[in-house]
């Protein structure tokens, strides 16, 4: 089991830690959109967006952070303190390890989520994503889309940063993909396209970046989250 320190390993604490973040709320909701840095950086931002999710299964999206590729990969296995989740059986390349799926499956197995989809994202284009969109949208389950968005910018340069990836999100505004600032910007086009396609719409939960956490606004990372 690969935590690289992204979440307490004890149960307990994970537990504890978890339950600090999730505070149930009713809505019908089709999925999320989340960050996914290390649980005291963006475990609230990623909580408040959870507390909205229910069901028993998810179809994850992150981007690759270790391995480049062009199309989609998945994971062969994934076990956390809570124990290993079911994966929906898959033709695609498996790679060992992403965190930006990874740290997905703790707040799911709390919720209790007993399979995933999970779906490592390498480099596609608009087209691609659209394909993907379409061919995605016909599975059950919640949807579960992993990014931060600008990474080592100062701090006001980063709000203004972050602002713009939001709202060009919230508005499915493909004319300015381009503009996308997220490690996780390939995900968000195939999230653009399902949302278009189901004709949802992203809502903004919670924003914030490390220097809200930290108190350090020389070189910020920033956390958004949504549901839709």
């Amino acid at each position: 089991m690969k935590t690289y320190g992204w979440y307490p390993d004890n149960m307990e604490k994970l537990d504890d830690m978890l339950a600090g973040f999730i505070h149930r709320k009713k809505k019908n909701v089709n999925g999320i959109i989340v960050p996914h840095a290390g649980y005291f950086f963006s475990g609230e931002v990623a909580g408040k967006a959870y507390s909205f999710l229910e069901g028993e299964k998810a179809i994850v999206f992150g981007p690759t952070h270790y391995v480049g590729f062009h199309g989609l990969a998945s994971l062969a296995s994934i076990k956390t303190p809570f124990g290993k989740i079911k994966i929906k059986k898959n033709d695609m390349e498996k790679l060992e390890y992403e965190h930006s799926i990874e740290n997905q499956i703790p707040f799911l197995q709390k919720l209790g989520f007993n399979e995933i989809f999970p779906i490592v994202v390498g480099e596609i284009t608009n087209e691609e994503a659209r394909n993907i969109a379409r061919n995605i949208s016909k599975e059950e389950g919640k949807f579960v889309f992993s990014t931060d968005l600008s990474h080592f910018l100062e701090y006001e340069k980063a709000v203004e940063e972050d602002k713009k990836t939001i709202e060009i999100i919230k508005n499915l505004d493909f004319n300015r993909i381009d503009e996308i600032n997220a490690c996780g910007k390939h995900a968000s086009m195939i999230l653009m396209h399902l949302c278009k396609l189901k004709n949802w719409k992203p809502e903004l939960v919670e924003y914030k970046n490390s220097g809200d956490i930290t108190g350090k606004k020389d070189s910020v990372v920033g956390y958004a989250s949504f549901y839709f």
